[in-house]
């Protein structure tokens, strides 16, 4: 069974938020997510129907209509905002992270000189990586610690 694609009626949109488009369209540095919405909106603009610009974005027709919505009541202002409520929860929570921090430059663990992300992540209960990234994030270096807090002592 094949689905007719008739055309929508044309999304309208003025010039300058059609250069506007045009720019992040074939932009190479603006993120993949304003990139699709602005050619799905200029295919709307253009007439294209639903279906045919949901097959070349790589997304379904009822993303294009929501696209098509969304820029009908907001513009440009919230192209490539994320809607609250979008996207990964974090699975890591802000005590966590916080509990991480403070073990990781205020206590060492019995019998070792300093913190290792796997050592740290079995006392947290967290994953290694999640450890590590946190640590990269934030610039934690524990296995500095100790050596910054000698050098400290000398330079008073």
């Amino acid at each position: 069974m094949v689905v007719s694609a008739l055309p929508a009626a044309p999304l309208p949109i003025t010039t300058a938020e059609r250069e506007t488009l045009v720019a992040l369209a074939r932009s190479q540095a603006a993120p993949h997510r304003q990139v699709l919405r602005a050619k799905a909106l200029l295919m709307a603009a253009d007439g294209e129907a639903n279906t045919r610009i949901a097959e070349e974005i790589g997304v379904t027709p009822v993303t294009v209509r929501d696209w098509r919505r969304r820029f009908g009541e907001d513009g440009l202002a919230k192209l490539g905002q994320v809607r609250k409520g979008r996207g990964r929860k974090p699975t890591i929570t802000d005590e966590q992270v916080a509990q991480i921090v403070r073990l990781s430059t205020e206590e060492t663990p019995p019998g070792h000189t300093h913190w290792s992300c796997r050592t740290m992540a079995k006392r947290v209960g967290v994953s290694h990586s999640a450890v590590q990234r946190i640590w990269s994030d934030l610039g934690i270096k524990p296995h500095r610690h100790e050596i910054n807090q000698r050098m400290a002592k000398y330079l008073r």
